[in-house]
């Protein structure tokens, strides 16, 4: 719905799905961003009425904001990119996904091409923002494949700390899962959103990742039925759960969801 007073401009544009917050306040920055002819400064105000440009080109930003919010659960496989373009042709991510009548899929964070499971995307940019801003220490859930020897002296030292190449790192939970012989699966958990973080922190003990998957994001888990490549739709309840999660209004009227593909 149309806000009745003024908001932030990035706010208002993020949460209709023109953009994430962060991309937003760096078209601000370069100066590509105008309002009523006048280029926008940070902390600019938007109500209804103004005239958005971006580009030079008119942004008809009040329908953006009439949107319902959609969150979709994707089961990323290995080999798959999260990017809508990628010069080296390798599948991407944003190809598998429904298609939108307004604004565009904004995934929440990134997993890296040999890392599989769950990817979570929304067409609201102020949940996405929520859900990736390191205050927010959301919970990421991996299921790991370890080869090599993993030690009770090696499960303390992860969880008390690791220090890796950009900053000191490390697990706030791990719990063995199954399996036997050298290869053993684990479940961990990590609140940051760092570059190959999980990977980083295991290689560091001198063990092997052999597989990588991950299975919930805060609130949002993979369900076992949606296959790679497939994804699922929250429906109103679970949606109500993410946005209260992270302090956002429930929507009272939404689009039906798509469920499961």
């Amino acid at each position: 719905m149309m806000p009745n007073k003024a908001e932030r401009i990035q706010k208002v544009l993020a949460r209709g799905g023109l953009a994430s917050r962060r991309e937003i306040e760096r078209w601000i920055d370069e100066g590509r961003l105008s309002v009523n002819g006048v280029k926008v400064t940070p902390g600019l105000h938007l109500k209804s009425g103004d005239q958005v440009q971006l580009n030079g080109r008119p942004i008809n930003w009040e329908k953006y904001t009439e949107q319902p919010t959609r969150v979709i659960v994707y089961n990323k496989p290995t080999g798959e990119v999260v990017t809508r373009r990628d010069p080296q042709g390798r599948p991407v991510v944003f190809s598998r996904l429904p298609k939108l009548d307004i604004g565009r899929w904004i995934s929440v964070g990134r997993l890296d091409i040999n890392t599989s499971g769950l990817l979570l995307l929304t067409n609201n940019g102020e949940l996405a923002n929520r859900l990736m801003h390191p205050s927010a220490e959301v919970d990421r859930e991996y299921a790991v494949r370890i080869l090599g020897n993993v030690s009770d002296e090696m499960i303390a030292q992860l969880k008390a700390g690791v220090e890796l190449e950009d900053g000191k790192a490390h697990f706030d939970d791990i719990r063995f899962f199954s399996g036997e012989g050298a290869n053993k699966w684990f479940h961990v958990v990590v609140k940051e959103g760092r570059n190959r973080l999980v990977r980083r922190l295991w290689e560091s003990q001198n063990v092997t990742v052999s597989r990588l998957m991950r299975v919930r994001y805060g609130p949002a888990v993979l369900p076992g039925n949606v296959r790679a490549h497939d994804y699922y739709e929250l429906n109103n309840k679970e949606l109500a759960i993410l946005l209260e999660f992270v302090g956002l209004k429930s929507e009272k009227s939404l689009k039906p969801a798509l469920q499961q593909r």
